[in-house]
């Protein structure tokens, strides 16, 4: 694992600072965050070069995060209709770099539109993956399921349900770990970049998992989840700013 060279920013519910002239602005809408503990070494491997798993009271996490994508536009600009409009499904990791600057790291990326799964992977290096998806609420149950259709390991799927409870006054210190995040960590075209986001505090409620069969998590070249999620929150949503990628992180 590369050395930490820097203190590690702080977890804290709220950015660290604005996006005035955003490169990108989406919001991600009926939001389902589950999260199984893992073992750093298991994960450290699979991220990219100058980043180390980030750990919380020596656990690091593995999240599968079930949302619609809203409103996507680029510059500033008014939301892309249609194509700015998809359900997405992410299998992401956590993670710190030699600058301190904690992130996501994102394993797989499964998107219902085709145009914006092939600008993500060729304009950013993103591992989105084209699939089949939905999401259906009906009061307070909301259900979740994809298949993937390209690049693949085609067929890859899921289905999740979650029934959403009560708002969340004060989340606990593995709910800021977990949901706190004010950047992700990324390799494209050989060099290690970060890509800063901001957005208001998220609005989490707890939740029950009811279903989830998924194989995404082993696809993503995971350690299949064993036992029941640690962690299981939704969100009504929040609308979040990217600035340019800045890097490459510091590795010693």
């Amino acid at each position: 694992m590369p050395p930490i060279s820097a203190p590690v920013e702080p977890v804290t519910p709220d950015p660290p600072g604005s996006i005035d002239r955003p490169l990108l602005t989406q919001s991600w809408l009926d939001v389902a965050m589950v999260h199984w503990a893992a073992d750093p070494a298991d994960v450290a491997e699979l991220l990219p070069a100058g980043a180390r798993p980030d750990t919380l009271d020596g656990v690091t996490y593995v999240g599968l995060i079930a949302f619609r994508m809203h409103g996507v536009g680029w510059l500033g600009l008014p939301g892309v209709p249609y194509l700015g409009n998809f359900a997405e499904t992410n299998v992401r990791l956590y993670s710190v770099d030699g600058h301190g600057r904690r992130g996501v790291v994102f394993r797989s990326m499964d998107a219902s539109r085709l145009v914006p799964v092939l600008l993500g992977r060729a304009g950013f290096g993103l591992p989105y993956l084209w699939s089949r998806m939905s999401v259906r609420r009906a009061g307070d149950i909301v259900a979740y399921a994809g298949s993937r259709r390209w690049p693949g390991p085609r067929g890859a799927h899921y289905r999740m349900v979650v029934r959403t409870g009560e708002p969340i006054d004060e989340p606990t210190p593995l709910e800021h770990f977990l949901t706190a995040r004010w950047g992700l960590h990324n390799t494209f075209l050989g060099r290690s970049l970060y890509l800063r986001n901001a957005h208001p505090r998220w609005p989490l409620h707890r939740a029950e998992l009811l279903e989830c069969k998924e194989d995404l998590v082993a696809a993503a070249g995971l350690p299949a989840p064993l036992g029941d999620p640690v962690s299981v929150l939704f969100s009504p949503g929040v609308q979040a700013h990217f600035a340019l990628p800045t890097g490459p992180v510091r590795t010693s």
